[in-house]
């Protein structure tokens, strides 16, 4: 097993749930947790476990994100005026990697980073190979001519358990995306409910 592999399935078990939707998730065959113990009866979550455990989730579901990559993109969310939590997960959604992975250019997060970062991607017809880079409204991302034809990518348009979100435009005749608008928590497709205002409330208090 990858290492990449691994991490999706140590999540799903962790979290106890079908974190990206995957057919292949280990949580659709056992629901309890990891471990020789996993099968004990589950202890009531502090609201502070609650709130942690949101945290994880959301983190992990953008590719296993460090906490302190992840601590900066709520900073800058709270900066903004508006909700903190809508902030966060527009400021999520338009990482490059997330736009790649929404784009069904690759089958997942994990995939989409290393795909930016090899240097398949370009925004506007520049090479950028940096995965947290944030893309804007109106921003064209395409794969180069040359990564066109790579299994990983033909194998991912073909996938039918995603959808393409309509805050973007998608071509997969050209490989190109457009991002049209950052999009409110309600627009992205979660295949499990996140909870941005339980993040914000973690980083309140503590």
């Amino acid at each position: 097993m990858t290492k990449r592999t691994a991490a999706k399935h140590k999540l799903d078990r962790r979290m106890g749930q079908n974190i990206w939707g995957r057919a292949k998730s280990p949580v659709n065959r056992r629901e309890y947790g990891p471990g020789q113990h996993g099968q004990r009866r589950k202890t009531k979550l502090s609201d502070f476990g609650i709130q942690l455990r949101a945290k994880q989730k959301l983190k992990g579901y953008y590719g296993d994100l460090t906490e302190k990559q992840f601590k900066r993109i709520y900073s800058d969310a709270a900066r903004v005026k508006g909700d903190t939590g809508e902030n966060l997960i527009g400021l999520l959604e338009r990482r490059l990697d997330a736009v790649i992975y929404r784009a069904k250019f690759v089958p997942t997060i994990f995939a989409a980073r290393q795909f930016v970062n090899h240097g398949h991607i370009t925004v506007n017809g520049k090479r950028v190979n940096i995965a947290s880079y944030r893309v804007k409204e109106g921003d064209v991302i395409a794969v180069r001519d040359r990564s066109k034809q790579l299994a990983i990518v033909l194998e991912s348009v073909g996938l039918v358990e995603r959808d393409v979100p309509d805050y973007l435009e998608v071509d997969h005749s050209k490989m190109t995306a457009t991002y049209v608008r950052t999009p409110a928590l309600a627009d992205v497709p979660y295949a499990v409910q996140m909870e941005p205002n339980l993040v914000v409330e973690y980083y309140a208090k503590n």
